[in-house]
């Protein structure tokens, strides 16, 4: 034990310096940990920056081979552009002089196309470099060839083939498509071609002819929700379309080339220029019965003049030779003959339906509606669509046959009333209008065309089938 003042004193700093030396080793331990702590830090952080530096080389050169990528697709969707022009070619009408020119008129009606539309599509398409020009017309020609031929524009119908031949020779991706007969074939391949090209890459422009509301209206207003296609579709416009179809189409470029293209309908009232009728006497007599008889039927009407030789052909014998001719009677009728079917027609040419409309109950009209029974197969016999969803099984009494007829009457035939089939069940003029009034109870809204309001119900011939 230390005594004395001096040792205690000393003692008490001994005391003071142990604290004091406890106090660095307690600081050195923690400066050594912390050192730990901070070193492995280091470590980690460096190895997560090499990490970084790795994925950032990797997607640099994934980056690289997506860029290569991108240009390759790009150089391939640049390839081959075109644009496509889709027209009804029974409502996009060419102009006569084409038409009637056959062949060389429809090589001079597609040229044309190629030189205008070329131009336009420079206009307004200039980041499209050279695009080709694919024109579709899709058309009833049989049905187009007679519409010409009723209003006098050609002579026959087979210039129509002439004229579509023509057009097709003069181009490659030129194609004026017979749909035949079939109500809406035209729209529905319009419909078909639309979808198929409106996605694709290739195709920097859709040109579709419309001037009523179809199918193609329809989606149309699907697609019109995707702001970035309403671009990709321009309206070409011949015949003013319809006043429903104006706020339709306003989203829509609207070209008109009216040096290719009609600006009216062909009236559908055939004209006496083509051939003068020569009324039938009821002796009529024949010269040279073991030649070309003149009972023969003209496929145009019962008062058609004679084929194939005319009357001024027989009136030159005569006057020259008048012993070579032989006057007999013409031969009656066979009843296979009475039975021939046939198409009422008005002076005007124009079909009539024999059908007071007047006379058919509303109620039952409407009845007979909502039993969607198939027209096809109640009023002729047989339904050639496998997949038809109307009723085929009801058991139909003569009076509901003859309601079902008007009903049928109701909905317009696609050849209005040039049509030339004696079987066609469609409507040929508006059921509600009068003789003489050009509107009806549905007025600017009726599916009927005007021309098919207020005709002539006189029969004054009928078409011979």
């Amino acid at each position: 034990m230390i005594s004395g003042v001096h040792a205690q004193a000393l003692l008490k700093r001994y005391e003071q310096l142990k604290i004091v030396e406890l106090s660095k080793n307690d600081l050195i331990e923690d400066l050594l940990r912390r050192v730990g702590e901070l070193e492995d830090a280091y470590y980690q952080v460096k190895a997560e920056h090499e990490r970084e530096i790795r994925y950032n080389r990797d997607i640099q050169l994934h980056e690289m081979e997506l860029m290569e990528q991108i240009k390759r697709v790009k150089k391939i969707m640049d390839r081959e552009p075109f644009v496509i022009v889709l027209l009804d070619g029974d409502k996009t009408l060419f102009l006569d002089q084409y038409v009637r020119a056959g062949e060389q008129g429809g090589k001079d009606a597609a040229n044309k196309m190629a030189t205008d539309l070329g131009e336009y599509v420079s206009q307004h398409l200039p980041n499209v470099a050279s695009p080709k020009l694919v024109v579709r017309i899709f058309a009833n020609v049989k049905g187009l060839g007679y519409t010409y031929h009723q209003a006098g524009i050609i002579d026959k119908t087979s210039v129509m083939d002439d004229f579509v031949r023509g057009f097709n020779e003069s181009g490659l991706l030129f194609d004026f498509i017979d749909v035949g007969q079939s109500k809406g074939s035209a729209e529905d391949k319009i419909s078909a071609t639309l979808k198929l090209n409106i996605y694709s890459c290739h195709c920097h422009q859709i040109y579709l002819g419309l001037c009523h509301k179809n199918s193609c209206t329809e989606l149309l207003e699907e697609t019109m929700e995707d702001i970035d296609l309403t671009g990709r579709i321009s309206m070409i416009e011949s015949i003013p379309s319809e006043k429903e179809l104006d706020e339709f189409k306003a989203p829509f470029r609207i070209a008109q080339f009216p040096d290719i293209f009609r600006s009216n309908k062909i009236s559908s009232s055939p004209i006496a220029s083509v051939k003068t009728p020569v009324k039938t006497q009821p002796t009529m007599l024949s010269p040279h019965p073991r030649s070309a008889s003149l009972t023969r039927t003209s496929t145009n009407t019962s008062t058609s003049s004679a084929t194939p030789t005319s009357w001024s052909s027989w009136a030159s014998v005569t006057a020259s030779n008048p012993g070579d001719v032989t006057l007999q009677p013409l031969k009656p009728a066979s009843a296979a003959a009475l039975k021939t079917p046939v198409v009422d027609r008005n002076k005007h040419g124009q079909r009539i339906d024999r059908m007071d409309f007047k006379t058919v109950s509303k109620e039952e009209l409407s009845r007979i509606k909502k039993m969607k029974l198939c027209n096809l197969y109640y009023l002729l016999g047989e339904c050639p669509n496998t997949n038809c969803y109307h009723d085929h099984d009801y058991k139909l009494s003569k009076e509901e046959k003859d309601v079902l007829r008007a009903v049928a009457r109701m909905t317009p035939c696609h050849f209005g009333m040039t049509c030339e089939d004696p079987k066609c069940i469609y409507g040929h003029r508006c059921p509600q209008s009068e003789t003489g009034k050009k509107e009806c109870h549905w007025g600017s809204s009726c599916r009927f065309e005007p021309a098919q309001h207020g005709i002539d119900l006189n029969v004054v011939k009928v078409t011979k089938i």
